[in-house]
């Protein structure tokens, strides 16, 4: 994979990324403090989670 696939892939995670604070910033804020407030563990496996989808994601429809 060339590093052109890889900015783009990244650019966008970033836009996606984006979207929540400027269409609903109330609403981010509140998310990121429930997020916060969650014990070390249980971030851990939403991490892992996502990693684990988006691991599948590729494998997928690469």
């Amino acid at each position: 994979m060339g590093w052109q696939l890889w900015l783009t892939a990244l650019g966008i995670v970033l836009v996606l990324e984006g979207l929540g604070p400027l269409l609903f910033p109330n609403r981010w804020r509140s998310y990121l403090q429930q997020i916060a407030a969650m014990p070390a563990t249980s971030m851990q496996r939403l991490g892992a989670a996502l990693v684990l989808v988006g691991a599948a994601i590729l494998i997928i429809f690469s």
